[in-house]
Formats: C-alpha cells, sequence, structure tokens
C-alpha cells in the first residue's frame, strides 16, 4: 500500500527531460561499475546473451546481403532492356522472380532474428530491473535511520524509480545496438570493398567532414542543454513551491510577485532550450547535405566505373544504399556510447545504494519479550546524531511500569530523540536503556518494536480501506476486533456513517475525513495493536478540543495498566501524568508530578505559566 499523507515530489526535469541530446551523466568509477554489472548481475543470463548475440549478428549478415541480391536484381533488368533493344530475349523474369523471392526470404529471415533477439534482450533486462528492485526493496528495510537524516526522500525515490529505468532501458538499446551497428559497419565495409576499392575510398572521404560537424554541432548545443535542464528544473521547482504554499500566495497576495519569478524561470528556459533545439536540429540537414555529396561522389565514379564496364549498374544501386546505410551506425555508436555512459551512472547508484551499510542487529541469547511488563530505567544515556554534536548528555530516568510518564521541555531539547532511542532506531553513544533490567541491544530489533504502540502528531495513513488501515498494526486480527478498537477509540459511529463503512477507500482524493477522525483512526491502529508501552508524541496538537477530549477519553481507557510516554507541548494535556521529566538541551533539568513542579517554581511553571498567559491573551 502506498502512503496516504506524504507525496514527495522528486524536483528536478523530470524523469526523461526534454527530446533531442541530453546532457550525458557519467560515472565516478565506470570501469569498476561496468564490472559489477557484468559479473554480479549480467553473467547469470550468459546462454539468454550468447542468443542475443547471435541472433542480431545473424540479422545484421542477412540484411546486408540484401542490397547486393537487389542489385544483382536491377543489373539483371539493366541488361535485359539492353538486350531487348539489341533484339534479343529481353528482361529474364524467371530469374529476376527467383532474385526477388530470395530476397523475401532473407528480409524474414533477418526480421525473425530481430524479433526472436529483441524478445530474449527484453526478458533479460525485465529480469535484472525486476531483481534490483527487489534488492533494494529489501534493502530499505535494513539501512539505519540515520541513513535517511542525511538523504532527501527524493533522493532515495530517484534511485528506486529512475535510475532502475534508466538502467533498464539502456540495457535493453545499448547491447542489441552495438552489436548490430558494428556488425553493419563492418559488413558494410567489406560489401563495399568487394564491389569497388575506389568508390569504397570515396565514400570513406566524408567521414571526417561528417565528424568534424558532428562534434562542433555537439560541444556547442550540450552546454546549452545543460542550461536547459538547470532552468526545467527551477521551472518546476518554481511551481510545486508556488501551488504546494498556494494559500500563503492567496493571503498575503503575492499573485504578481509568483508570477515574476516565474516569467524569469521561464524566459531563461526558453533562451536555452531554444538554442539547444535549434542546434541540435542542424544535425540533421548538415549531415543530409555531406550524404548526398557523397551519393553525388558514388554516382559519378560509379558512372564511370560502368561506362568503362568494371563495375555493374546494379553494384552501382548496391552501393548507393550501401552507402546511405553507411552513416547510420556510426551515428548509432555515438548515441549508444551516450546511452553506456547513462546506464552506468545510474547502476553505480544502484549499486552504491545496495553497499550501503546495514542496521546491525545480530543477538545471541535474544531476550523474550512476552515476559517483559514494562520497567524502563535510562542510565547516563548520551547520543548525538553525529559524534561532534551530542544532543542527549546525561539522561537518566527510572520508570516503573504502568506509569505515565511526560515528557516536556522547549523545541529541540530531544524529547522526540529519548523515543527513538529507546525503540533502538539510532544507538546510544554510552549510557544503556534496561527494560526490566535487560538491555536494550540485548534485543532484536524487530522484538523490541513489538512492545510498542505509537500515536504521531503527523497521521499515518496507507492507500485502502479503513478496515485495512486499523487491521496493520495486527494483520490476523478479526472484523469483530477491528470494530472493538474502533468503539474504544470513539470512532465507530463516524465510520458507520461513510460510504461502504470499514470498506471504504482512503486515498490522497479522500476529501471527506478530517484531520482528527483520521488521528482517531490511527489510536484505533494503536488500540488494536495492544501493546505494552505507548508513545503518544503530540497525538493531539493538530485538531479540536472536542476530538481533543475523545481522544484523550480513548488514551486514558488505553493507557491503564500500559507504561506510557506522553511528548506534549500542551502541558494542560499531561497534569494527571504519574511523572513528568521536564528537558531542556538534552538533559533532565526537573522532574516530579505536575503540582510538585510548579511548586518548585523553576523551569516547568514557567514553562507552564507561559502557555497560561498565551491563553489568557487570546
Amino acid at each position: 500500500m502506498a502512503e496516504n499523507r506524504v507525496k514527495v515530489p522528486i524536483k528536478g526535469p523530470g524523469r526523461r527531460g526534454g527530446q533531442g541530446m541530453q546532457p550525458v551523466q557519467k560515472a565516478k568509477d565506470f570501469k569498476g561499475t561496468l564490472k559489477i554489472l557484468i559479473k554480479d548481475y549480467l553473467s547469470h543470463y550468459k546462454i539468454s546473451l550468447l542468443i542475443v548475440i547471435i541472433f542480431s549478428i545473424a540479422s545484421t549478415i542477412f540484411a546486408i546481403v540484401g542490397p547486393k541480391i537487389m542489385g544483382n536484381a536491377t543489373t539483371e533488368i539493366f541488361n535485359g532492356i539492353v538486350s531487348k533493344i539489341s533484339g534479343g530475349t529481353g528482361i529474364d523474369f524467371g530469374k529476376i522472380s527467383k532474385i526477388l523471392i530470395t530476397l523475401v526470404v532473407l528480409y524474414g529471415i533477418s526480421a525473425l532474428f530481430s524479433i526472436i533477439q529483441g524478445l530474449v534482450m527484453t526478458q533479460i533486462s525485465q529480469k535484472l530491473t525486476y531483481k534490483l528492485r527487489n534488492d533494494l526493496a529489501v534493502k530499505i528495510n535494513k539501512l539505519p535511520m540515520n541513513y535517511f537524516d542525511k538523504k532527501t526522500h527524493g533522493e532515495v525515490l530517484s534511485i528506486i524509480t529512475n535510475d532502475i529505468d534508466t538502467l533498464g532501458m539502456n540495457l535493453n538499446q545499448s547491447i542489441t545496438q552495438i552489436i548490430t551497428s558494428i556488425c553493419t559497419l563492418v559488413g558494410i565495409l567489406i560489401m563495399m570493398f568487394s564491389m569497388n576499392v575506389y568508390m569504397t575510398l570515396a565514400s570513406l572521404v566524408i567521414l571526417p567532414i561528417s565528424a568534424i560537424i558532428v562534434k562542433k554541432i555537439v560541444s556547442k548545443s550540450q552546454k546549452y542543454f545543460a542550461k536547459q535542464q538547470e532552468y526545467l528544473g527551477h521551472v518546476n521547482g518554481n511551481i510545486e513551491e508556488t501551488f504546494s504554499g498556494y494559500n500563503i500566495v492567496k493571503v498575503f497576495n503575492g499573485e504578481e510577485k509568483a508570477k515574476k519569478e516565474f516569467k524569469k524561470s521561464n524566459d531563461e528556459l526558453y533562451m536555452s532550450a531554444w538554442k539547444s533545439q535549434f542546434l541540435s536540429g542542424l544535425m540533421h540537414p548538415f549531415m543530409n547535405f555531406i550524404g548526398n555529396i557523397g551519393y553525388v561522389m558514388v554516382a559519378l565514379l560509379g558512372g564511370y566505373l560502368a561506362i568503362k564496364g568494371k563495375i555493374t549498374v546494379g553494384n552501382i544501386q548496391s552501393f548507393i544504399q550501401y552507402n546511405k546505410q553507411f552513416n547510420q551506425p556510426i551515428s548509432q555508436v555515438a548515441q549508444v556510447s551516450s546511452m553506456i555512459q547513462s546506464m552506468v551512472a545510474a547502476a553505480e547508484r544502484i549499486f552504491e545504494f545496495l553497499n550501503e551499510e546495514e542496521e546491525k542487529d545480530v543477538v545471541e541469547d535474544s531476550t523474550d519479550i512476552n515476559s517483559l511488563k514494562g520497567n524502563i530505567k535510562f542510565e547516563n544515556v548520551r547520543f548525538g546524531y553525529k559524534d561532534d554534536k551530542i544532543v542527549i548528555n546525561n539522561f537518566n530516568a527510572d520508570v516503573k511500569e504502568g506509569q505515565k510518564i511526560a515528557i516536556v521541555g522547549p523545541t529541540g531539547a530531544g524529547k522526540t530523540t529519548i523515543v527513538k532511542l529507546l525503540m533502538r532506531f539510532y544507538n546510544l553513544n554510552s549510557g544503556r536503556i534496561l527494560i526490566d533490567g535487560h538491555d536494550i541491544s540485548k534485543f532484536e530489533r524487530g522484538d523490541i518494536r513489538k512492545l510498542f504502540g505509537m500515536v504521531l502528531q503527523d497521521t499515518w495513513l496507507f492507500n485502502g480501506t479503513i478496515k485495512d488501515n486499523i487491521r496493520y498494526s495486527n494483520p490476523e486480527a478479526s472484523d469483530s476486533d477491528v470494530i472493538n478498537a474502533a468503539k474504544a477509540a470513539h470512532v465507530h459511529h463516524f465510520i458507520k456513517t461513510l460510504p461502504n463503512s470499514y470498506n471504504m477507500e482512503i486515498n490522497e482524493e479522500t476529501s471527506n475525513i478530517s484531520q482528527g477522525q483520521k488521528q482517531l483512526l490511527t489510536i484505533a491502529r494503536v488500540i488494536l495493536a495492544n501493546p505494552k508501552i505507548l508513545i503518544l508524541d503530540e497525538a493531539t496538537s493538530s485538531i479540536d478540543t472536542r476530538t481533543e477530549i475523545q481522544i484523550q477519553n480513548a488514551m486514558d481507557e488505553l493507557m491503564k495498566g500500559r507504561t506510557s510516554f506522553i511528548i506534549a507541548h500542551r502541558l494542560s494535556t499531561i497534569k494527571n501524568a504519574d511523572l513528568i521529566l521536564v528537558m531542556n538541551q538534552g538533559d533532565i533539568v526537573e522532574q516530579g508530578t505536575h503540582e510538585e513542579l510548579l511548586k518548585q517554581n523553576g523551569f516547568y511553571a514557567n514553562l507552564y505559566n507561559s502557555q497560561f498567559e498565551e491563553v489568557e491573551e487570546t
């Protein structure tokens, strides 16, 4: 199921980019990455690749022979016409028919071989991308949380989607193209030299001219294509930013400013795109012009040699066809080189992701979680997301089973970090966290997380039915269990008013479920999980007062007999907590009940009174 709450846009020019020549992405270690791709992945398809090579070569050979045979038919027609004029028998249509039948058979076999190699190559590329996607899906669940602190969601998604697609598509096209291009180039040269050496050399004279023109055009256009991609990214980013915050734009009358910024980016995109497309468009007419000069040279020289009786008319016609085909594999090889560069660059990013260090979770004699009750002790806990930036300095706390523990403090105090450490999302720099006397490092991560149920400030719903969303925490739960959990969360009545009730599909287009109702659904999910330890991270901060009362009642019932950690900014919601831990800059500065902390008239009292004053002013 896809997540409903967050849609992560990938900024930039999009997956395919514009038409024409694109700036080629280059790998940092081309040879090393290509070696891994061949050795570790493509080597599993040796037989299939051998079939592709054989059938590609065979298909190309049969296609190359075609013009030569067609030339024989032309020669036969020419000789027949000359014979008829001279009073002979004329054209031998029987012989021409045999030649044409042979030609049709050859082209048919060539097409059949081409189809077979295309099917086999497609199968190879799709199997490879299928395997890589599976490897990435497995890998992403083994990565530590700090990996995602360093990478954006867009970067990870780009690897799984864009890079996999680039690898599969370019692999499918490049292998067959490079084989057929080389075979065609070699085959045509052999056929041309076999017919006439002088005409072949005359045809080859135009190659340096073509290469110089291509190089000049590419060098000029590449920089404009690079700018086009850059400015296209600016335009996309501008649109995304404007429409994601469209309410703010409207409120502050920012429409004119947004239009000016967009026009500036769009103008830059227009100029770079115009220049790049114009320059790349020059390639075709220039190459045609050079090619036509080559045809003229071949025709003149061929006519002269035909008069001398050194070449037949049919061979001239065949030679012109070969000459026309000769430039095609050269341009294909240039395209294939760019495709291979992009393919290897994509493969390099995929392999880098697959080689990322995984979350280590090797525990001997793991403790059985079923016997645990929920006593938690923090001993001299020290932690930093980076070694040089410590956010938890020396955290100590002793929590008894069944207690309601509130963690409060200003933004950045380390409240949520403590919870993440408790669930082993990160490893401690030093110190210990104990559950019923057992160090949490002695638990497997999957086991320890079964102890916890969590309700976050942000709702966390997936595309799927309401029933499936509630059942996510306990897939084995029956329908009656789901309904009972919804009733306990005070959301059953609301669900019954919806179309299809519990079977209603939730997706990005769902607009008849409010934020508070979504929160109640996530609470029902936690209730169904029946955890021993609860974590409530700002669970009521984004909902109205009436819904908050409903949630609070459900939570009070749910927290009975369970160790509960409540992270809250609204201090009025945690007055009845058994223990309040007051944090500031990674340390516990005060702890006690609500009344005890108010009597101390310290940090907590200042926090509480400042919130009370804000309410009074409101």
